[in-house]
């Protein structure tokens, strides 16, 4: 009867803890942590499929950790840039939901991209002419995902969403995204691994 009571009590604090979570002062921290959370987990499910096929022969930590440090970057940059655009452009008409979802297409998706690449660039201690190679190697196949992923995502987003939520819906829509994007960062790193083995 006693864990039934604490079982009942836990699920009873979760709106109370949801709004202090969710409230203007604490948002920002739940925005990061919910990047750094779904950036992390998005990298162990793709080194976890790479370690299935024989592709990585272990799980690396400071992958994820590098990985979980750029989510809490974009998650920065994700906070404050849907603040501001819920600000310059507010309503919920679908005049005014096509126009954020194309400013966010057209601005934040190359300067999430760019800052991903930055970030890890600086963590694993990347010359800028390594750096500059990579980012002009890979990042147009993550800006052409983001264009199939985003805009429908976004529409909802932007129509249903108050702008308190739109970081936790980002980034759980991210964790597919994210596998993609640990692949498409790391895919050099796979490769040489197998031949490696081979």
């Amino acid at each position: 009867m006693t864990i039934i009571r604490n079982i009942s009590l836990i699920f009873n604090k979760i709106p109370a803890i949801k709004e202090q979570l969710f409230s203007p002062k604490y948002l920002l921290y739940t925005n990061i942590g919910i990047s750094i959370s779904l950036s992390a987990t998005g990298d162990v499910m793709e080194q976890h499929y790479e370690i299935l096929k024989g592709e990585w022969h272990k799980w690396s930590f400071n992958r994820t950790r590098n990985m979980a440090i750029s989510g809490m970057s974009i998650g920065v940059v994700c906070h404050y840039w849907y603040k501001y655009l819920d600000a310059k452009l507010p309503g919920r008409t679908i005049h005014i939901v096509l126009k954020k979802v194309v400013l966010d297409q057209l601005i934040c998706s190359p300067l999430y991209i760019t800052m991903f690449f930055l970030t890890l660039g600086i963590l694993e201690g990347s010359s800028w002419p390594k750096l500059k190679e990579e980012i002009i190697k890979k990042a147009h196949k993550l800006y052409l995902a983001e264009w199939i992923v985003w805009p429908p995502a976004q529409v909802f987003n932007f129509y249903f969403l108050p702008t308190k939520y739109r970081v936790l819906y980002d980034s759980t829509i991210s964790l597919g995204y994210d596998i993609y994007t640990s692949h498409i960062k790391h895919n050099d790193l796979v490769c040489s691994a197998e031949s490696n083995i081979q």
